[in-house]
């Protein structure tokens, strides 16, 4: 057989053939989109212009959990209370959300609620939250060495870091009661004397809203199903607030690799394609988190001592402080790094508001909330992580 004879005309248009072919084959995966699929659904994650996704999932997805679910009179309750830490002047809001929750849940299931406060609660906000509920109803305070500020934190440095983080925008970062707030939320609440007896909680806030009629136990689900932590909302933070947060998990997670979880969700946290000025002004963190206003949630992971050696390590490095590290970053990091992210659980069905995001399923048992929605705010889609947590971890 002759040899083949590679002229420069033959190699040009071989070269050219080549690229067309893998020009083509480039424009055929572009044009596929990200699909994920739950149960029977096939679910697009094509984003539109601004927007996270083409058709928010909820418009497909309709109904509760997989799997065999108890209502009401099927089974016993588990041991869990409604949780909320409110304020006597927030009673108006906290009456709406008892109406709400109490409508769509837990009329049907009777699971008792501990109001947690700071001072004592006034015979008024007691008297009309009883009223509210058929259910037992619980009113503490927090203890003092839970709630004030630690002594190894400077005063002064303290104000001269809010004083600056007023002037870079950060919200409520010269509130010192929301940094206290932040950080019980954070490290301290499960260890209330009060709540010592229970396993799990699903945090209210005030003014929150509820939508959908939630015919099962939610709390029988989580245990059955051996989940430890479910959300609704999960949003970007703002990285002014958390620059150091990420750094101080760092040196965390050199010191203890022993606590991360080889089914971590990590890529989630240190995504850099979705909004990649969070990751660089986060200094590698995605700011991905999981809105902690509303969490149904075993307080054995925070119990835990990977989890108390977290914090620790975080509380001494003073951001709760210095800068305006939320519980919802720092819940979400030790999700993340330390927990199974398949015990980590979506609850799509829950229509659910905290001004400004909802979580709106597309099912008849919802009522006063638009299927799909995501925001009553102005340029505040792109602020929506779901689309990372469906990338990187599941949908379920």
């Amino acid at each position: 057989m002759a040899a083949v004879q590679w002229r420069p005309a033959r190699v040009l248009a071989l070269t050219i053939g080549l690229g067309v072919i893998i020009l083509l084959f480039n424009f055929h995966l572009l044009d596929r989109d990200p699909v994920v699929i739950v149960g029977d659904q096939r679910i697009s994650l094509k984003k539109e212009k601004g927007k996270p996704f083409a058709v928010d999932p909820l418009m497909k997805m309709t109904g509760p959990p997989e799997g065999i679910l108890y209502g009401p009179g099927q089974a016993e309750r588990v041991n869990a209370t409604l949780l909320s830490l409110v304020r006597n002047e927030e009673l108006e809001g906290m009456l709406q959300a008892m109406d709400d929750l109490e409508r769509t849940f837990n009329s049907k299931f009777n699971y008792p609620w501990t109001f947690i406060n700071d001072v004592p609660f006034t015979k008024q906000f007691m008297e009309a939250t009883k009223a509210k509920t058929q259910a037992k109803v619980y009113y503490e305070v927090i203890p003092k060495e839970h709630w004030e500020v630690p002594a190894w934190i400077n005063s002064d440095l303290m104000a001269a870091s809010a004083s600056l983080l007023e002037q870079q925008g950060v919200q409520y970062s010269g509130m010192k009661s929301y940094h206290q707030m932040c950080r019980w939320n954070s490290g301290m609440f499960y260890k209330h004397p009060a709540l010592l007896k229970y396993k799990w909680y699903w945090r209210v806030e005030p003014k929150v809203h509820f939508f959908c009629d939630i015919d099962y136990d939610v709390f029988r689900y989580m245990q059955d199903y051996n989940k430890t932590y479910g959300f609704v909302i999960n949003i970007y933070d703002s990285p002014q607030s958390i620059t150091s947060l990420w750094p101080s998990v760092q040196e965390f997670m050199a010191e203890h690799p022993e606590y991360i979880h080889p089914n971590n969700a990590m890529k989630w946290l240190t995504d850099a394609e979705n909004r990649p000025e969070h990751n660089e002004g986060a200094n590698g963190y995605s700011t991905c988190h999981f809105w902690s206003n509303f969490e149904i949630a075993d307080m054995e992971f925070w119990r835990s001592k990977k989890y108390e050696d977290f914090f620790n390590h975080l509380d001494r490095a003073g951001g709760f402080f210095y800068e305006r590290w939320g519980d919802a970053p720092v819940h979400s990091v030790a999700l993340g790094l330390m927990e199974d992210k398949d015990k980590i659980h979506w609850f799509h069905d829950i229509g659910y508001q905290h001004i400004p995001y909802f979580n709106c399923p597309n099912s008849d048992k919802c009522k006063g909330c638009e299927a799909g929605r995501f925001t009553d705010g102005q340029g505040l889609d792109q602020e929506d992580c779901r689309i990372n947590w469906f990338k990187y971890a599941h949908m379920n």
